[in-house]
């Protein structure tokens, strides 16, 4: 009897050990699969093998905790179910054929550090409550359809250092918020339909390295705080309505690389900047 019982312990055991991930993730990950039609990816899933041995996936502790599909042919939408990953820290599917809304469940990724959708079809809004994804580093967007306004919560995402959200439909103002975003690093919206005065809270973003505005409808005379951010090394500026000559701005600070300003804003000395606040 106490050989049986050995025995059965070390089966129970062994079965543990080889469990692989639950059952709620393996169906969204074959959601997924579904809804983008898996069987024409460059890289396909074996849907009969173990899921630690699809392409694109790492494991920890048997919990999908990044999801890479990037170049991979993906064609279709996002599954709701993907919330189902509760573990998941990175999801990178740019430079694929997605399209749609994103799922208004993404934002229950609460382990979410890195989220990189570029280069799609992707379209309606972002979510209104993405700052509920407290724990991300890195938002890329850029390259889709998306439109409506930049969601104010963004500013709850406050270990954020790369914000990119160029090429897309967006518009309305800055949100004030932004201001919230102390290590951002990156903050890029060119190439959409922003209007209205940077506001002058964006000089407390002071790890700021790029700052690309380009493209889009802004107007009045940038803030003078502009020139306290002193790790800039990229600023784009132009074909927006921007006041005033900014000829002595770059020299004023001392990392920059890329600088891009219209012609007209590059004549003369530096006016006084400032000040049409945000309302």
């Amino acid at each position: 009897m106490k050989t049986l019982k050995i025995t059965l312990l070390c089966c129970f055991i062994s079965v543990l050990s080889f469990a692989g991930v639950s059952q709620d993730q393996k169906a969204a990950l074959i959601d997924l699969y579904n809804t983008t039609n898996g069987e024409a990816w460059n890289h396909t899933w074996d849907l009969e093998q173990p899921v630690s041995k699809w392409y694109g996936l790492t494991l920890e502790d048997d919990n999908v905790v990044t999801i890479n599909l990037s170049f991979n042919n993906l064609n279709g939408s996002l599954p709701e179910s993907i919330s189902k990953l509760t573990h998941l820290k990175v999801l990178d599917l740019s430079f694929n054929k997605l399209e749609g809304e994103l799922p208004s469940t993404v934002v229950n990724l609460s382990k979410l550090e890195i989220l990189k959708l570029f280069s799609n079809s992707f379209s309606g809004a972002i979510p209104t409550d993405i700052g509920n994804l407290t724990n991300l580093k890195s938002l890329e967007l850029f390259n889709n359809d998306f439109f409506g306004q930049i969601p104010s919560s963004i500013g709850d995402l406050t270990n954020l250092e790369n914000l990119i959200l160029s090429s897309n439909q967006l518009m309305g103002k800055l949100p004030s918020s932004l201001s919230n975003l102390k290590s951002l690093k990156v903050l890029s919206v060119f190439d959409n339909n922003l209007i209205g005065a940077i506001p002058s809270s964006i000089g407390e973003l002071t790890q700021l390295e790029e700052l690309v505005l380009s493209n889009n409808a802004f107007y009045g005379n940038l803030p003078g705080v502009l020139v306290e951010l002193k790790s800039l090394k990229t600023l784009l500026l132009s074909n927006n309505q921007f006041k005033g000559n900014y000829a002595v701005l770059k020299e004023q600070l001392p990392n920059i690389v890329d600088f891009d300003l219209d012609e007209a804003n590059l004549k003369g000395a530096l006016v006084t900047l400032d000040t049409e606040e945000e309302d």
